[in-house]
C-alpha cells in the first residue's frame, strides 16, 4: 500500500473547494488536515476510487464527506450519495458531521436509515426525498426491496468501517446494495484494518482504487501497558482490584464472549462499582441508553465484546482492560488504541492465563516490544477509599425531537429557571422520544426533583434517574 504520512499538517485552504465550503470549514474550526485527510482528500476530490485505512477518531468522516458534497447537485432532488455504516450509532455520528460540513449549501437533505428505528417514519421522510442517505446495510436493502429508495442518481458510494461490517456478517447485504448502484460512480472505502475480506470486497466493486495507508499508529507513548498473569478463577476478581487501585473515572473492559461480559458486570456491581454491559443481545433502545450513560461519564465501566464496541469513539477514556486476551493481535492494538487519545494519557491493562501466553506472544511480535509484567499482589485500594463512583448521573426526560426539544432548552431550564451552574451539567443527548442529561452526582437528586416540578420549553416534563 502507498505509505503516505505527510510531514507538517497541510491546510484545508490548499484543497480545490468552492469558497463557500472553505468559509464553512474555517467557521467550524477545520484548519489543518489530519494525516488521513491530507493523504486521501486530494485523491478523492480528483474523483479517484479510494481504499483508506484509518481508525475511528482520525478525521475520516470529513475525508469522505467533502468529496461526496462536491459531487452533489443540490438542485437535483434525488439520492446522489450513500454512506453504509455498521451500526446505528456510527450512522448518526456520520449524519451529524455531514450536516455540519454541508452548511455551506442551502437545503441539502440528509436522511439516516437504520434498523432498530420505526420504518414508518423513514417511509414518510423518503417520500419527501433526500440528497444523501446514511444507513446500515440491512435497512438500506429493506428499502430497496420495498422500492421506497431509488439509487439510479447515485454518484458516490462510501463504505465506512468496512472491516467491521464484514465482521458483523454484512458481506452479502453490501454486495446486494452495490449491485443496485450505478456502475459509473465513485467508491470510497474506509477500514481500520485490512483483512482479506475487505480486499476481496474492494476487488469486486472498485475501479483501480488508490490505496492510502497511514504509517501513523496510536502514539504508543501515551498508552501505558501492563500485563498481569491470572488464573481463570481469579480473573474477574482482579478487574475489581485494578479499578480500585488505579481508580480511572472511565474504563472500557473487553471480554471475548457475551457470557463473560454478563459475569463480570455481576461481579463488579456486587462490589459497588457501576458497570454496564454492551453485547449483541441488547435491544437497540437498551444499547442507546448504555452508550449515553458511558459517554457522559455516569457509568464507571463499560464491559463489551469486540463486535459490540466497534465504532465507539469515547473521548476521555482513562483505561482499557483486556479481561480476556484476544487471539487476534491486530484487535488488541485496536482495543488499547481507544485510550490515550488527543494528548491524554491512558492505561491498558491485560489479564493473561497460562493458556493465553501464545496470544501474548503474537501481540509482542506485532508491537515489536516485550510486554511489561506486574504481579497481581501489588494491587490494593488506597486505605479508607470509597467505592469507585462515576462523576455524573444520567437523568432521562420523556420527550425529545418529536416534542421539538433541543439541548439548549434543557440547559436553559436547569440554569436559568432552576438555578444550577452550567459546570454541573454535562452532555445533553436528544433522541426521537427522550432526552438524556448528565448531572454532577452531588446535585443529581435535586436536579431530578426540580425537573419533575418545573418546565422545559414551557411544558411540564417527567424525568427519572437511569
Amino acid at each position: 500500500m502507498t505509505q503516505s504520512d505527510p510531514n507538517g499538517a497541510a491546510s484545508f485552504a490548499s484543497l480545490p473547494l468552492p469558497p463557500a465550503m472553505q468559509a464553512n470549514l474555517q467557521q467550524l474550526g477545520y484548519l489543518s488536515m489530519t494525516p488521513i485527510q491530507a493523504a486521501s482528500l486530494p485523491l478523492a476530490l480528483a474523483g479517484q476510487d479510494l481504499i483508506a485505512q484509518a481508525k475511528t477518531g482520525s478525521g475520516k468522516t470529513a475525508a469522505f464527506s467533502l468529496p461526496l458534497l462536491l459531487n452533489l447537485n443540490p438542485r437535483r432532488f434525488a439520492v446522489q450519495a450513500l454512506v453504509l455504516c455498521p451500526t446505528r450509532e456510527l450512522a448518526e455520528q456520520v449524519t451529524q458531521e455531514i450536516r455540519r460540513l454541508a452548511r455551506a449549501e442551502d437545503n441539502i437533505k440528509i436522511l439516516t436509515l437504520c434498523g432498530g428505528a420505526p420504518i414508518r417514519n423513514q417511509l414518510a421522510s423518503l417520500a419527501h426525498g433526500a440528497h444523501i442517505v446514511v444507513g446500515t446495510p440491512g435497512r438500506i436493502l429493506d428499502h430497496l426491496a420495498r422500492e421506497t429508495l431509488a439509487l439510479d442518481a447515485l454518484n458516490t458510494l462510501v463504505l465506512d468501517e468496512a472491516d467491521r461490517m464484514l465482521d458483523m456478517g454484512f458481506a452479502e447485504d453490501i454486495a446486494q446494495v452495490i449491485e443496485v448502484c450505478p456502475k459509473q460512480r465513485q467508491t470510497l472505502l474506509f477500514s481500520a484494518t485490512y483483512p482479506d475480506g475487505v480486499a476481496k470486497l474492494a476487488g469486486r466493486f472498485m475501479r483501480e482504487p488508490k490505496e492510502v495507508k497511514l504509517a501513523e499508529r496510536h502514539s504508543a507513548s501515551k498508552i501505558r501497558q501492563r500485563f498481569y498473569e491470572v488464573t481463570e478463577a481469579e480473573r474477574l476478581h482482579v478487574v475489581g482490584l485494578l479499578l480500585n487501585h488505579f481508580r480511572p473515572a472511565s474504563t472500557l473492559a473487553f471480554c471475548n464472549t457475551k457470557q463473560q461480559c454478563r459475569d463480570l458486570v455481576a461481579v463488579l456491581r456486587a462490589q459497588g462499582i457501576e458497570a454496564l454491559e454492551l453485547h449483541g443481545d441488547l435491544e437497540q433502545r437498551e444499547r442507546d441508553q448504555v452508550l449515553v450513560q458511558f459517554a457522559n461519564r455516569s457509568c464507571s465501566v463499560l464491559v463489551a465484546t469486540d463486535v459490540a464496541a466497534r465504532g465507539l469513539d469515547i473521548a476521555q477514556l482513562e483505561a482499557v482492560i483486556n479481561v480476556d486476551i484476544t487471539p487476534d493481535a491486530e484487535v488488541h492494538v485496536h482495543r488499547i488504541g481507544r485510550t490515550g487519545r488527543a494528548d491524554e494519557e491512558g492505561w491498558a491493562f491485560s489479564l493473561a492465563s497460562l493458556d493465553e501466553m501464545g496470544f501474548v506472544g503474537r501481540i509482542e511480535q506485532m508491537q515489536g516490544a516485550a510486554s511489561e509484567w506486574h504481579p497481581v499482589s501489588e494491587l490494593n485500594a488506597p486505605a479508607g477509599a470509597e467505592p469507585l463512583h462515576p462523576p455524573m448521573v444520567t437523568l432521562q426526560i420523556l420527550g425529545g425531537r418529536k416534542e421539538k426539544i433541543r439541548p439548549g432548552d434543557v440547559l436553559g431550564a436547569l440554569t436559568k429557571d432552576m438555578g444550577f451552574e452550567g459546570a454541573q451539567i454535562g452532555k445533553i443527548n436528544v433522541n426521537e422520544f427522550s432526552t438524556y442529561v448528565a448531572i454532577e452526582r452531588g446535585v443529581a437528586d435535586k436536579a431530578l426533583r426540580a425537573l419533575n416540578a418545573g418546565k422545559v420549553k414551557g411544558k411540564s416534563v417527567k424525568a427519572r434517574r437511569l
